[in-house]
This record gives structure tokens, C-alpha cells and sequence, in this order.
């Protein structure tokens, strides 16, 4: 088993997360899962799947599956500190345990730094990379 923590997961910023989805990053190359429960209410970055923290686990053996020949994974929940880096380090693990350290090497798992909350700051009224954006729920 890797010696992954998730103080050690790699991180991603917003704006390279915008570059790669407006330079048309397909969906063998990135995939975004966003673990946020009911606040995912308001707003999610386009191409996103939706798998809630409260039924991540059950779902965990379909990501698994489906993000099998992903190059690059990116998870986030709010605020990226503890939904979204525990649902990567899970996913990440999950991933090892079925393929194997080499096959499993090959994916990037990576964290949305700051989360949804940063994400909205900047790129909330960009529908080119967010959709059902609702900026009353965002605004302090």
C-alpha cells in the first residue's frame, strides 16, 4: 500500500483546473468529482459528477470502474480540507487495492485547492466552467 496521507495528496489550483477544461480536456484525460452533500446547491464546475460524502462509499466500486483509464482524477468538496482530500485518499486506496501499485501509478489523483468556495470567487459567473451558478448563495 502507498504511503499516501492526505496531508500529501497532490493539490491542483483553480486556474490550472480552468486551463485544462477550456483547452477541451476530454473525458479519458480528467474527471472531477465534487463529494459536497447538500451544498452542492448554488453552483458545480462543468463536466463535474456529483457523488455525495454521505453515499461516496457506496459508489466508491463504480468510480473505481469508470475512472479506470483516467489520466487524471480531481476531487473536491467545499472547501477542499476534509470531504474531498478523505474521498481522493479512499478513492486513491480503492484504486491500488483493484489494479495494483504499478497500474494505479499511472492515474494523478489530485485535490481542487480551496475548494468549491474558491473555485465560485473567480469562476462562478464563467458558464463556460461553471454551471447552475447562483451567486446570492455564494456572496458573504
Amino acid at each position: 500500500m502507498s504511503a499516501l496521507t492526505v496531508a500529501t495528496l497532490p493539490r491542483i489550483s483553480r486556474d490550472t483546473l480552468a486551463a485544462l477544461l477550456r483547452g477541451g480536456a476530454t473525458q479519458a484525460q480528467l474527471a472531477i468529482i465534487d463529494v459536497r452533500d447538500s451544498d452542492h446547491i448554488g453552483g458545480h464546475i462543468r463536466t463535474s459528477t456529483w457523488v455525495p460524502a454521505s453515499s461516496f462509499d457506496v459508489r466508491m466500486p463504480e468510480l473505481v470502474r469508470i475512472l479506470k483509464d483516467t489520466e487524471l482524477v480531481v476531487f473536491h468538496c467545499a472547501l477542499s480540507q476534509q470531504r474531498g482530500p478523505r474521498a481522493a485518499l479512499r478513492y486513491a486506496r480503492e484504486r491500488e487495492s483493484a489494479y495494483g501499485p504499478e497500474a494505479s501509478s499511472k492515474q494523478q489523483i489530485q485535490v481542487l485547492e480551496g475548494g468549491f468556495v474558491e473555485w465560485q470567487v473567480k469562476y462562478g459567473k464563467d458558464a463556460e466552467l461553471t454551471e447552475a451558478y447562483v451567486q446570492d448563495i455564494w456572496q458573504e
